[in-house]
């Protein structure tokens, strides 16, 4: 609209003395709208502001922004539905009665470092960036939850449910999770350095870019797992069972692999 403003082919009301063009359109946000152009940033305001300054957007026809405009808005959106529906105070309160259950809450975002949630059920639970390190959580339930990018720094997980859970990014450096069931769960680039899954159910999960350097791997079943381009370095595979694993893209540099099961693994 402001090229063709200036083309040529349209009367502009144009001040004699200065020069000035008068556009009949909100001068409150035309700053966005230049700024905008001079650099494509989407600046940061109210749903209303925002509304507002869609319309001018439209108006100058700039279709860049319109689209930008409504994919902030769409962030928001999902921000606010992601927003945690308990405090750490309500949990510390909960965890005071006999049999504990989350499930399918949203607790994006918690800090619930080095609280007793032992036998705790998380099973659906939306736990997104929540913050477990040092947390007692032996024997919890994480059955098909969304715990992506959340911390269990150096927590106690022994024989805790992971089934089918999404741990994408996670970091479990230091974590004890022996005896953990993490079958069918997804374990793509998190952090296991140094953890203990010793006995661990690891069946076709998938650990690709998964850290875990130094991981203590005793007696875990990887059958079926997926470790494309994982590091096992200095790992401690010994009695295994890597049975129809491909380990081509593997890096298992002093890795132990005594007594390991690799019938059918690629190697």
């Amino acid at each position: 609209m402001l090229a063709a403003m200036f083309s040529g082919r349209h009367t502009i009301c144009q001040e004699s003395e200065k020069g000035h063009i008068f556009v009949d359109r909100d001068g409150k946000h035309f700053r966005h709208i230049l700024n905008w152009l001079r650099d494509g940033v989407i600046p940061p305001l109210k749903d209303s502001e925002y509304a507002q300054l869609l319309r001018e957007a439209e108006y100058y026809q700039l279709l860049g922004l319109v689209d930008g405009i409504k994919c902030a808005l769409s962030k928001r959106k999902e921000d606010e539905e992601l927003g945690t529906e308990l405090t750490r105070i309500d949990i510390i309160k909960c965890i005071q009665s006999d049999r504990v259950r989350f499930r399918g809450i949203n607790l994006s975002g918690l800090d619930l470092s080095k609280l007793d949630l032992s036998f705790v059920d998380f099973s659906y639970a939306c736990l997104k960036t929540v913050f477990f390190s040092r947390a007692n959580l032996q024997c919890a339930k994480f059955r098909d939850v969304d715990a992506e990018a959340s911390i269990f720094h150096n927590a106690t997980l022994r024989e805790c449910e992971f089934t089918g859970a999404n741990l994408r990014g996670a970091v479990l450096a230091g974590a004890n999770l022996q005896s953990a069931n993490l079958q069918d769960a997804c374990l793509i680039g998190c952090s296991f350095c140094g953890a203990d899954l010793r006995s661990a159910h690891l069946q076709t999960a998938d650990l690709t870019n998964a850290n875990l350097e130094g991981a203590n791997l005793e007696g875990a079943n990887l059958k079926g797992a997926k470790l494309t381009n994982a590091n096992l370095k200095g790992a401690n595979l010994q009695r295994a069972y890597l049975r129809h694993v491909n380990l081509r893209d593997t890096h298992l540099e002093g890795a132990k692999l005594d007594g390991a099961n690799l019938l059918g693994a690629i190697r």
